[in-house]
């Protein structure tokens, strides 16, 4: 789930969601990062990359193109005011960060790309009707931390994580919801932190003594906390749009062309898997078995005495 602080400096670097980056092995000095199911991504889209949550592509990101510095101060920019550590795998989520960190940092996307409005005291009043202090009026400004593309940028591919990636659990009954799960090292931590136009939360799930979770990861659980929290928030509201996503509805038509998109996607997988495995059968003994299964669905049912003659004309 710190993976859009990464991609948030990319879009400000030039990068677009449809930029193809190389999902790969990759090693950085001693380090070498494996994706989740421990694959290789080959050439993605950095939409993809996102909605599948590759951890190879962001790493490539900040080895090649971006750098530690520039990732470290958008969090920070952001509202993440727990300390990062600047360390090369911070790219994934080392550094220890608070839920209203992510909260926050998160807010930005449905803020249209503003900070400063975190806040837990609205105003101060005196017993005599006095107010001393009312945030509307007294604190600073929220300001702009990520330029209009990038925002527009950074919420196509967020809204792309529910519909076609790892937060398919998220989803809400006819609205664009947009976020980003995440699972730490041997399953100690679980995150969603996602939004609509109208709300932003975050949910942590985890042990509070250090112990891993029975496989526990951001899109099972936290996913589903999250979706039952949200369907409740947004009862009887008037719905808002998420900044840059011109509708607050989803389109069945982009839904649909996504689930054929990955429907391809996989097919794609499973038939690259299927050819790197080796042959098992000689192609002849091969050939012989597909003309039977057409033998066999096209004819009518044989009888016992005819299967010798059959086989033997084969």
């Amino acid at each position: 789930s710190f993976k859009p602080y990464v991609y948030a400096t990319a879009m400000e670097h030039g990068f677009t969601p449809n930029s193809i980056i190389s999902g790969g092995p990759i090693s950085w000095g001693s380090w070498s990062p494996h994706n989740y199911n421990g694959g290789s991504a080959g050439n993605v889209t950095l939409i993809m990359a996102m909605a599948k949550s590759i951890n190879t592509v962001p790493v490539r990101l900040a080895k090649d193109h971006l750098g530690i510095g520039p990732i470290k101060a958008m969090a920070e920019a952001m509202g993440v005011e727990s300390p990062i550590e600047a360390h090369k795998t911070m790219v994934l989520g080392t550094s220890s960060m608070t839920v209203m960190d992510q909260a926050t940092g998160y807010s930005v996307f449905a803020d249209n790309g503003f900070v400063g409005s975190r806040h837990g005291i609205s105003q101060l009043v005196t017993r005599t009707g006095e107010v001393v202090y009312d945030f509307a009026k007294d604190a600073p400004p929220p300001h702009r931390v990520l330029s209009e593309q990038a925002l527009k940028s950074m919420n196509t591919m967020l809204a792309a994580v529910p519909v076609m990636g790892t937060a398919r659990r998220a989803q809400l009954p006819n609205i664009v919801v947009a976020g980003k799960t995440g699972t730490t090292q041997s399953y100690r931590d679980a995150w969603f932190v996602g939004f609509t136009g109208n709300y932003t939360a975050a949910v942590w799930m985890g042990n509070d003594d250090f112990t891993p979770t029975k496989n526990m990861t951001g899109g099972s659980l936290p996913a589903m906390v999250w979706q039952r929290l949200m369907v409740y928030a947004h009862q009887n509201i008037d719905l808002k749009p998420i900044p840059g996503i011109d509708k607050p509805f989803v389109d069945e038509e982009i839904a649909a062309k996504a689930e054929e998109a990955q429907k391809k996607s996989d097919d794609q997988a499973a038939a690259d898997a299927a050819a790197e495995r080796p042959p098992v059968l000689s192609s002849r003994t091969t050939q012989t078995l597909r003309d039977m299964t057409t033998l066999f669905q096209s004819a009518p049912v044989l009888s016992t005495p005819q299967l010798p003659e059959t086989l033997s004309a084969l």
